[in-house]
């Protein structure tokens, strides 16, 4: 075993150093990541600041596409929240739509509460044609790529939550956290009405700027022993308290309680978490999700995003992941055919 690791290491070295230039954030799973020593120099803060720069860069060429009222909103806030995003007459048939179709559903657990998602695929487009106008449509698509900073397609999955679930974990989600260390994109468009003591997105304004704070803050967890902290947090996805948010200069998490065909789209290089509830839950939302190397100069280029092959890509990750479950892990589990909602949750 002595002999071994320093072979294995010298053996993954390669990778460890090509991992510096991706999206790689795991403090444990890469020593290079992880190292105090490297870090203390200032590797962190330097993958930090170069992935947020070009981040602004490309934004700077998508702008113009974007509702300037939109647009506002995210640079000052993080996120924005559009009501009504959707006609009224229009809604209501596509929400009876969602509801009642039946597909493959994967789920997981983590804590009391149960994700389970629907790929928004080829199948359910056929199935509900005003769902593929939607996703078509050229506003929020331009929306979309802002936030991103790619004009690249999201995936789209029609996703439930059930809370209170028959468990005494705590639900991770529930912790204020960012989910890397550059930004990505997220969006719900809610088909419930969410009140403020049902679990609803919180995000804590204005903190997917990187000011010097945030840097500082960056760079002063980068020295921790990954060892030593929270699992989630050494993997990459850094949980945050009421002393941090004071030392980087924010504010207290909003909470948005928000009335059904509401859309939040959010950077989430931003603090946020799915709130308390008070209640058990099961609501349902298309979620959208668009994640790329940061440190990518070009906007698009991606092959994966031309229709035909972008609504597919949900199904081949799920395959590729049972494939090579034991490699790479796979916490989603087939749940069958299912509706978002149905007798057997």
């Amino acid at each position: 075993m002595i002999v071994l690791k320093p072979v294995k290491s010298l053996l993954m070295a390669p990778l460890w150093i090509f991992q510096l230039g991706t999206s790689a954030k795991s403090f444990l799973d890469n020593p290079l990541l992880g190292s105090q020593r490297l870090n203390r120099l200032g590797l962190h803060r330097a993958r930090v600041r170069l992935a947020g720069a070009l981040c602004a860069w490309r934004r700077r060429r998508l702008a113009r596409k974007v509702r300037a009222d939109w647009r506002e909103a995210f640079d000052r806030d993080g996120f924005v929240a559009i009501e009504n995003v959707i006609p009224a007459e229009q809604f209501a048939p596509l929400r009876a739509a969602i509801l009642g179709y039946e597909g493959e559903a994967r789920e997981m657990r983590q804590g009391d509460a149960i994700t389970r998602r629907l790929a928004i695929d080829p199948a359910m487009l056929r199935s509900i044609p005003e769902l593929r106008r939607l996703l078509e449509r050229d506003d929020l698509k331009a929306l979309f790529h802002y936030v991103a900073g790619f004009r690249i397609a999201p995936l789209h999955y029609v996703q439930t939550i059930v809370t209170h679930d028959a468990s005494n974990e705590a639900d991770p989600q529930e912790a204020l956290h960012a989910d890397a260390f550059h930004s990505s994109l997220k969006s719900w468009l809610f088909l419930n009405p969410v009140p403020a003591d049902e679990a609803p997105f919180t995000f804590v304004p204005g903190s997917h700027r990187l000011t010097p704070a945030r840097l500082d803050w960056e760079y002063r967890r980068s020295l921790a022993d990954p060892k030593a902290i929270d699992r989630l947090s050494a993997r990459g996805s850094p949980r945050v308290g009421q002393d941090d948010l004071s030392d980087m200069k924010l504010p207290q998490p909003r909470p948005m309680a928000v009335a059904a065909n509401t859309l939040v789209v959010a950077d989430t290089l931003g603090f946020h978490a799915r709130g308390g509830s008070v209640r058990p839950i099961e609501r349902v939302e298309i979620w959208s999700y668009s994640r790329r190397n940061p440190f990518v100069p070009w906007l698009g280029g991606d092959l994966l995003s031309i229709p035909g092959l972008a609504e597919r890509r949900v199904g081949w990750l799920w395959a590729l992941r049972d494939r090579f479950e034991s490699v790479a892990g796979q916490p989603w589990r087939s749940a069958g055919r299912r509706r978002a909602i149905d007798a057997r949750n």
